[in-house]
């Protein structure tokens, strides 16, 4: 699937309820660790930070921290013990990021909100972004690539999906239910979740419908680099797009990019 339609999210809207949207995301964070979605990138992402020099990780627009502790974790096992990360979101959730950083050495979080095409210079690093970079409109996300090459910053930013309408087809059957058989297990546990799982079923309603459009708003390989030959007119910056296949089949989409070598 080549198109890419520019529609809405309701987690994108400034009025859209806090309670829900956390709900969401906790489901979404649930799912990806779960499944181990962003594996199969863990060792593209190790090279780029060693020609980046660092072993730190900035995650931008990071939601509820979806697939960051078993990307740290393997990070940690396949030749970065001192890797860290940092997570960041124009909006912070706080509550669901402390119980990450109770569990997962080397991950930290920024409490304040940070704007993705306008990354404050105190927060170092190599940034990420995951699950998160469909939500951008081509202008906002040429702006995060731009913010990146003007301080220097290597950027990775990846996809759990290779956009297709089987996966389509999956958020409109298997992904509803398997939220309704998960849900009691999420934590941080919240009454609320239940509620507007269960008796008002919103949130499944709107993770339908914001599933659906993320595939569909997903830029592919071609339009990932042609975003990054924008943000970086005089090529100061390697950059790789591609996909990579999990195991049991999904495939992760990726744009890399590091400063090149002086």
């Amino acid at each position: 699937m080549k198109i890419r339609l520019q529609l809405f999210e309701f987690e994108d809207l400034p009025w859209f309820p806090r309670v829900i949207r956390a709900g969401m995301m906790d489901y979404l964070r649930f799912m990806i660790s779960l499944l181990g979605t962003y594996q199969p990138i863990v060792p593209q992402l190790r090279d780029a930070m060693a020609k980046a020099s660092t072993s730190d990780l900035l995650e931008l627009g990071a939601g509820a921290g979806g697939g960051t502790e078993g990307v740290l974790r393997r990070l940690h096992a396949i030749g970065l013990p001192t890797a860290r990360i940092t997570l960041t979101d124009l909006y912070p959730q706080p509550a669901a990021w402390q119980l990450l950083a109770a569990r997962t050495p080397g991950l930290t979080y920024e409490a304040s909100p940070v704007d993705a095409t306008a990354v404050p210079a105190t927060l170092t690093g190599f940034r990420t972004i995951f699950s998160a970079f469909h939500h951008f409109p081509p202008s906002l996300a040429e702006a995060i690539l731009a913010d990146a090459v003007q301080q220097k910053a290597g950027i990775g930013v990846f996809e759990g999906a290779g956009k297709h309408w089987l996966e389509i087809l999956l958020a409109w059957t298997v992904l509803p239910v398997a939220q309704l058989l998960f849900t009691p297990f999420m934590r941080p546990f919240r009454l609320s979740r239940l509620f507007f799982t269960y008796l008002v079923p919103l949130i499944p309603l709107f993770t339908i419908w914001d599933g659906t459009v993320s595939i569909l708003r997903m830029y592919p390989p071609a339009q990932l680099l042609a975003l990054a030959h924008r943000a970086d007119p005089q090529r100061t910056f390697e950059w790789q797009a591609g996909k990579v296949r999990h195991w049991w089949g999904p495939e992760v989409t990726y744009l890399i990019g590091v400063p090149r070598s002086k």
